[in-house]
C-alpha cells in the first residue's frame, strides 16, 4: 500500500523545478510545461524556496492544503492538470506514477518552508 500523503523537496536547477527521490530513482527530475509556474505560486511566501522547499501531495484532500488540481487530459504519457487561483494548465509526466497507480482525477498541494 503506497502512503497517503507523498513528499518531495523540490529545489530550482537550471531555470526550473526539479527534485530527488531516492525512493523512486527519481534524480534532477524536471517539472515542465506549466507547472513550473504553479509552483512560483504555491512557494510565494516561502523565503529562498529556489533553495528547496517541502511539497506535500495527495489524490485525497488534507487539512492544510492550499491548491487542487483537477485533471483535464492524458498526452504524450504524462497528464495535464488544471488550477483556478491563478488560472493554469501544467502537464505531469510520466514520472507521476512513481506515486500513484493511475492519474488521479484530482491532486491537492502543499509547499512548507523545508526545515534543515
Amino acid at each position: 500500500m503506497k502512503n497517503q500523503i507523498q513528499v518531495i523537496a523540490p529545489f530550482w536547477l537550471h531555470g526550473t523545478w526539479v527534485f530527488d527521490d531516492p525512493t523512486t530513482g527519481l534524480v534532477q527530475e524536471p517539472f515542465v510545461n506549466g507547472i513550473p509556474e504553479m509552483i512560483n505560486d504555491l512557494v510565494a511566501d516561502i523565503p529562498d524556496a529556489r533553495q528547496g522547499f517541502r511539497m506535500l501531495f495527495s489524490s485525497g484532500s488534507f487539512p492544510g492544503f492550499q491548491k487542487k488540481l483537477e485533471w483535464v487530459r492524458e498526452e504524450m504519457g504524462g497528464n495535464w492538470y488544471r488550477t483556478d487561483q491563478p488560472p493554469g494548465e501544467g502537464w505531469l509526466c510520466p514520472a507521476l506514477f512513481r506515486y500513484f497507480d493511475a492519474a488521479p482525477q484530482e491532486l491537492y498541494v502543499k509547499a512548507e518552508v523545508l526545515k534543515r
